[in-house]
């Protein structure tokens, strides 16, 4: 600790009291103060915040840093809010300032930051690629100061779209700045830290020092679940998962996490009318609903509060008692974040509760606490080919430095992979569209870029993720929510009532134009729907493997009540035709006639088996997580000879234009590439290639 601050210390003792620092504190703070690049590895409530800010604040007192020297950057705007406090107590210890710009901040709020420069910005990409881009902002001289970012939950991000987003900003603001500029990373487990950490660090990974800091990680060793108290349960639906959670556990604190925000709903409801003091959060609620749910659960003792992965990250909702999860998440990451919400009080174990509500739930909850008790966790991987952002990214920057030189731009990102030499034929496409026009060497935002991004000053160019189109909720003045449109558009008997915030209201009026509907309260009735954008939720290669080990006999070593016990021996006995320990299986038979391939693969791989083997995989399917259906007339002959030629010509699944809905951007690439772009993240390559090695049993009836 002679590293830190004396005057940090003195807090951390006196008014923090702690007797000193955990162990993932301790080791960050060398790496840190002498500036390499860091992933900081722990469970929820691990103690990362203060493992990054203590040493950063430390050398922003010690070396006397000015402006706007450190920026914090996470996923949600929920989870910003909810660590302002806390950073605002630290650097005031340290006579300096932190404060906050995201979407909901107001006008005035920010006005007074680019006033009075605070010392550190906690911020979302999407706000720091809107400050990049507007005309209110002098970036460069409000980043002039910047000497290290820090990314929260950089796992969430690093998954998806949003992660290329979030590098490519860091490569512009390190320009803008003028200098290299730190980078430390907080995570929970993840299964390639090394890449993860590689990945952070972007164009000068090779240049720069990096750390992985996590404690007791002992890489050779056989890696072990956390302890915990985990049970699995069959309930058969949800209206019974509401009676199982209204009896247990009463006089607790209880959240429980769904897989989607038309269950989140419904759940809610359903335990609110059997009189238990419920809570709800999702993404199509109002910031304000959310706020007053999250505020009220904090402070309350016999409730519950019903989420979908909203609350999955570093939020904090008070002291938990009990994790429930309906079903089961698509990832053994996703249910450490969750069961980490638990066991933080001295005294108290992790635990959570699965409450399976049909039979696929039941198999799916399963697999995952296999692959859990055998300590696995999915290896974050950045999306392939992410043209449409190196196109988004293009036309951004002409937005920030109004002209751009057409032989300069591509040093703006240092050769950062896509945003590189590779966006050549892009930026030849943006020009010949019309989304960039040209001044001799300079490159500017053209007339078909205005047209289609140029509403609200260009703030469509600001996110990279897809929001499906939704009409707003309000009873009076009040927003409740949003909703999906064909809730208002499909034809109803009687009145037309909605499910949100957990209570049933009645629609009083619909505004078309500008996309709202009032509604005022009702007894009952309502109900809830949201379309989804982009891929479906498509299971892993792992995950739909460890479903096909538990219909083959495999067991998680956790609780299994008797129900669970009992629904598990019937899927076993009516799997027992689809899964053998062999290799796969080939069948006909069942409810139809149909040839199935009972891969047990996952979505991805199947959808590229599907378009390998083009020559006998029936054309009208769609791709399933667990088998392909082959024609008919297949023969043991046909067979081989396809499967021969496919694994040495995998192909790209097919992509339905209608999904490109789901690529935001895909409208500045050419057709074809934005198809390419889809179907590279809709393969598993390496999951074909490894089941066509399987053996196969053909038993067709």
């Amino acid at each position: 600790m002679d590293l830190l601050h004396p005057g940090l210390v003195h807090h951390v003792v006196n008014t923090l009291g702690w007797p000193g620092l955990r162990p993932l504190q301790e080791e960050a703070i060398t790496p840190l103060t002498n500036g390499a690049d860091a992933l900081l590895i722990a469970p929820t409530a691990g103690g990362k915040t203060e493992a990054a800010c203590f040493p950063l604040l430390s050398r922003m007192a010690q070396e006397k840093w000015d402006g706007t020297s450190v920026l914090y950057v996470c996923p949600l705007k929920a989870l910003l809010n909810n660590l302002l406090p806390r950073l605002e107590t630290y650097t005031s210890w340290l006579g300096r300032t932190a404060a906050l710009w995201h979407g909901d901040v107001t006008h005035s709020r920010r006005k007074r930051i680019l006033r009075e420069r605070p010392d550190v910005l906690l911020t979302t990409p999407e706000s720091l690629e809107a400050m990049l881009v507007s005309t209110k902002v002098e970036h460069r001289s409000f980043f002039s100061g910047l000497r290290a970012i820090v990314v929260d939950e950089v796992h969430a991000f690093a998954g998806d779209d949003r992660g290329w987003h979030l590098l490519a900003v860091l490569e512009r603001l390190e320009r803008v700045a003028g200098r290299s500029v730190q980078r430390v990373g907080l995570s929970a487990t993840v299964g390639n830290p090394e890449h993860l950490l590689t990945w952070l660090q972007g164009a000068r990974a090779e240049q720069r020092a990096a750390r992985i800091v996590a404690p007791h990680r002992d890489e050779k060793a056989p890696r072990l679940p956390p302890p915990g108290d985990v049970q699995l349960d069959y309930v058969g639906s949800l209206a019974n998962a509401a009676t199982v959670i209204t009896a247990l556990y009463r006089g607790e604190k209880r959240l429980v996490f769904c897989e989607s925000r038309k269950e989140v709903e419904e759940l809610g409801a359903a335990l609110r009318a059997k009189g238990v003091t419920t809570f709800l959060s999702h993404a199509s609620l109002s910031a304000d609903e959310r706020r007053r749910a999250e505020e009220a659960f904090a402070e309350a003792r016999d409730c519950v509060i019903v989420s979908t992965s909203t609350l999955e990250l570093g939020i904090d909702v008070g002291d938990l008692d009990r994790v429930v999860q309906i079903d089961a998440p698509s990832t053994v990451a996703s249910f450490l974040q969750r069961l980490g919400r638990t066991g933080r009080r001295p005294g108290s174990r992790r635990n959570c509760l699965f409450l399976a509500t049909h039979d696929a739930g039941l198999l799916t909850a399963a697999a995952l606490l296999l692959l859990w008790s055998r300590g696995w966790v999915e290896p974050v991987i950045a999306p392939p080919e992410p043209r449409h952002i190196a196109a988004q990214q293009v036309l951004a920057l002409c937005l920030q430095e109004h002209r751009v030189g057409d032989r300069l731009w591509q040093e703006w990102w240092g050769g950062l992979g896509p945003f590189g030499p590779s966006a050549e034929p892009l930026v030849r496409h943006l020009i010949e569209e019309g989304y960039l026009d040209r001044d001799g060497d300079l490159l500017f935002i053209g007339p078909e870029a205005e047209q289609r991004f140029g509403y609200r000053h260009f703030m469509d160019l600001t996110a990279v993720f897809v929001a499906a189109p939704e009409f707003t909720v309000l009873s009076g003045r009040t927003e409740i929510g949003t909703t999906d449109p064909a809730l208002l558009t499909e034809q109803v008997i009687g009145p037309r009532r909605l499910l949100l915030a957990g209570r049933s209201w009645q629609v009083t009026y619909i505004d078309w134009s500008r996309r709202r509907c009032f509604v005022e309260p009702a007894e009952s009735g309502g109900r809830a729907r949201w379309g989804g954008v982009g891929l479906a939720r498509a299971t892993s290669y792992e995950l739909t493997r460890a479903a096909r080990e538990v219909l083959l006999g495999a067991t998680p070593p956790v609780r299994l009540t008797r129900r669970a016990e009992g629904a598990l021996a019937r899927a076993r006995d009516e799997g027992a035709e689809v899964v053998n320990r062999d290799g796969t299986v080939i069948v006909r038979g069942g409810r139809d006639t149909n040839v199935r391939w009972w891969t047990w693969a996952g979505y991805r791989a199947n959808a590229t088996l599907t378009a390998s083997l083009s020559a006998i995989a029936d054309p009208l399917q769609r791709p399933t997580d667990t088998y392909v259906r082959l024609r008919e007339d297949i023969t043991p002959q046909d067979w081989k000879r396809a499967a021969s030629d496919a694994a040495d010509h995998l192909c790209l699944p097919e992509v339905d234009p209608r999904a490109l809905a789901g690529l935001k951007f895909n409208a500045a690439l050419p057709p074809r590439l934005a198809e390419a772009t889809l179907a590279a993240r809709m393969a598993d390559l390496g999951g074909a290639a490894a089941t066509l090695r399987e053996a196969v049993r053909f038993t067709i009836g």
